[in-house]
Parts: C-alpha cells; sequence; structure tokens
C-alpha cells in the first residue's frame, strides 16, 4: 500500500470517478470534488514567475479555494483567526459543546440546512437565556460557536462547540465575572438544550419545513421525540480556559478543509485508505491516544462526502458581545477587563498578499535575490460539472 505523497486529492484521483458511478450524488457535492481535484492543477489555470535577470523561472497553478479543500484551508484559516483574536476579551472563557442524539441522524441528513438552523438556534436561546439570568450571570456573555458534523471517524456527529465568556456585560454597562469560576450547572443546560431542540423539531415537523427521512412516518416520529426528551444528551461544559485563544484555534481547525486533514492520511492503494484518529481514553484524564483506521476506499468516501456542507450553508456564529453588531459593547468591556481598544488587523491585499500569510514561499530568485516577475498568464483548462446532468438527486 503506497505511503508516499497521500493526499484527498490523490484518493480522489484513483477511487472517486468509480464511487460516483455508482452513487447519486447532489450537485454541489460533485462540484466540490471536481474543485478539489484540479486544485493547484493545470485546470484552474495559474501563470509564469521568472527572474528578471533570467536565473529561474516556475509555474504556480491556481488554487481552488474550496471550503472543503484541505490545500486551501490554512491560509482562510489563519486570517480567520487573526480577526478572532484582536477580539477576544482578556477574560476567562470556556468551552461547551452540545450533540444532537444519534437517533436524529436520519432527520439530520434529510433536512441538513433545517436542522443545522434549530441546532444554532437552540445553543443560542440556552445560553443566552440561562447567562443572562440573575440567578447565574445576568448579564451579556460573547459567545463564537462553530458546527462541526463529524466524528474522529468521518461518521456523522452534528455538534456545536461553543466558546463562552467567563462574564459580561450587565444591563448597567458593568462587566460582570462569573461567580467562583463556575459558568452554569451542566444539568439545566442540558435539560434546557434539550427541550428547547425537541420542541423546534416537533414544530418543523409539524409545519412541513422538516421532511421525514424516507419511509418514516409521522407517528413513530413523534415516540422518537417523546422517548428523547426523557433520555439524558451529550452537553459538556469543559474546564476553565484562562485564555480563550487555545479554543478558538480548536474551533477554527475545522472551518474550513474538511473534516480530514491531509497530515492524518497515511496510505491508499485505490483499494483501501488508512488514516489516523484520536480516541480518547475514558477517565477522568481523558488523554487521546493516536489510532489508525483501515477503510474500504468506498467506505471512506462515503463518510467524507457525508460532510460536504450546502451552498452558503454558515458553520460558524457569534453571538452576544462577540456579534459583529456589539462593536460598542465590545469595546466597553476592554477597559473593564484591562485591554486596549479592538485593532482588527488591516487586510493583506495585493500581489504578495498570500506569500504574506505563508501560502507560497517568498517570490525572490534563489540565485540573485530579486523579485520574481509575472511574465504569462496560464488559462482555466476546464470548468466545473453542469448542474443538469446525473447526480442531481440527495444521497
Amino acid at each position: 500500500m503506497s505511503t508516499d505523497k497521500i493526499s484527498l486529492q490523490t484518493i480522489l484521483q484513483l477511487s472517486y470517478a468509480a464511487y460516483e458511478r455508482s452513487h447519486p450524488l447532489p450537485d454541489y457535492v460533485r462540484r466540490a470534488v471536481w474543485a478539489i481535484l484540479a486544485c493547484r492543477t493545470a485546470v484552474l489555470g495559474g501563470h509564469v514567475q521568472a527572474c528578471p535577470e533570467g536565473h529561474v523561472e516556475r509555474i504556480w497553478y491556481n488554487s481552488c479555494r474550496h471550503r472543503m479543500c484541505p490545500q486551501c484551508a490554512w491560509v482562510q484559516v489563519e486570517r480567520w483567526l487573526a480577526k478572532q483574536k484582536a477580539r477576544l476579551l482578556a477574560c476567562d472563557h470556556y468551552h461547551v459543546i452540545f450533540t444532537i442524539p444519534h437517533e436524529l441522524n436520519d432527520l439530520w441528513l434529510a433536512n441538513v440546512e433545517g436542522m443545522s438552523q434549530l441546532l444554532f438556534a437552540s445553543v443560542h436561546d440556552t445560553l443566552l437565556e440561562l447567562l443572562g439570568d440573575g440567578k447565574y450571570l445576568g448579564a451579556k456573555p460573547g459567545i463564537i460557536a462553530t458546527l462541526h458534523t463529524w466524528s474522529q471517524t468521518l461518521l456523522l456527529h452534528p455538534h456545536i462547540h461553543a466558546l463562552v465568556t467567563g462574564g459580561g456585560l450587565s444591563e448597567r454597562g458593568e462587566w460582570v465575572a462569573v461567580r467562583n469560576g463556575f459558568l452554569l450547572p451542566m444539568g439545566v443546560v442540558m435539560a434546557l438544550f434539550r427541550g428547547k431542540l425537541v420542541a423546534a423539531v416537533r414544530r418543523a415537523v409539524a409545519h412541513g419545513t422538516l421532511q421525514l427521512p424516507p419511509g418514516t412516518r409521522r407517528q413513530p416520529m413523534e415516540n422518537r421525540l417523546n422517548k428523547l426528551g426523557r433520555q439524558k444528551w451529550n452537553v459538556h461544559i469543559r474546564e476553565r480556559y484562562a485564555s480563550g485563544q487555545g479554543v478558538l484555534i480548536y474551533l477554527a481547525r475545522y472551518l474550513r478543509g474538511g473534516p480530514l486533514s491531509n497530515r492524518r492520511l497515511r496510505a491508499s492503494d485505490g483499494q483501501q485508505v488508512v488514516f489516523a484518529y484520536e480516541e480518547r481514553a475514558k477517565g477522568p484524564e481523558g488523554h487521546a491516544k493516536v489510532r489508525t483506521m483501515r477503510l474500504p476506499v468506498e467506505q471512506f468516501l462515503g463518510r467524507w462526502l457525508l460532510h460536504v456542507p450546502p451552498p452558503g450553508a454558515v458553520w460558524v456564529r457569534c453571538w452576544g458581545l462577540y456579534a459583529h453588531t456589539q462593536g460598542q459593547a465590545l469595546a466597553r468591556c476592554r477597559p473593564q477587563v484591562g485591554q486596549e481598544p479592538v485593532e482588527v488587523p488591516a487586510p493583506r491585499n495585493g500581489p504578495h498578499a498570500d506569500e504574506a500569510w505563508g501560502e507560497v514561499p517568498a517570490e525572490r530568485c534563489p540565485v540573485c535575490g530579486q523579485l520574481l516577475v509575472c511574465t504569462a498568464l496560464l488559462p482555466h483548462a476546464g470548468v466545473p460539472p453542469p448542474a443538469n446532468i446525473r447526480g442531481r438527486q440527495a444521497a
């Protein structure tokens, strides 16, 4: 089994065509695969750079910049991180995780956009309602929430990671810190979140805004929701962090590039794929152990393609003090926690913007040190698949 230069792109090159012939896929999934296959190849065109003195000449092919492409993720993530780090308050932060029960996975697959909206809304209402209550905090916190739809082994596992400030702004404009390092009682958070999401799903099914999965009738779904309303859900509040930057980096890791980075791929021969994943040990320490999983390539592609988001899907939300409309409130908090006014890094544009972010090496001649100049543009050599051919139906 080959281990040389394994990437998602090479796996798709070897195996996707056969998979696509036997599996109906939505248009947006096929276009995502086309983009990743074309990334940094002649298909997307590019440009020729050369030394003014004629020492060197090289070709740079364009990136696809698709949100699921592992090759294009780093620059976009770093830009987002720089902006968000500049906005973070210098206070304690908490990492809260909300997970949908696996009993709702089929409903999720039938309504990815609708279910993601209900999940975000339920998390938003749960946190702001409880933290706005004087019984707990009595103030408006800052929250950054991201949606992940996968487990470490690429199985469907929709859940939201929320970064929450350990304090907030009261109605009187005063900063209020959490009491005794305690954000919220986990049981209360779980019960309120469960109630809100079950009620929202029930209403959406009744109004027809959520479609029942194929082969599922209304009454069995009602029975399922009733049963879920009595079960314990997986909601977890991690320990307090003195800074939110570590959690923010974790959230950003999966904003772009999909569920699996190329560095986690170990081997592939067109028939099977081996990749690494973290298995969190049970117990109070909970240390993660790196394991490897071997899957038939058809199963691997089926799992990975499951997580391609629909066009326009927004998998990150900023609420409360971190909402982009709350600049004045955020500015009012900063001096109260000992910070200077926020300074968001200016966007880096121009011909050397990607170099500044580390996407390409410094564009200088290794012989004389002069900046390389563009001597020719290479046109696109392909277009995405049209939307009116086989594969339009959802998977």
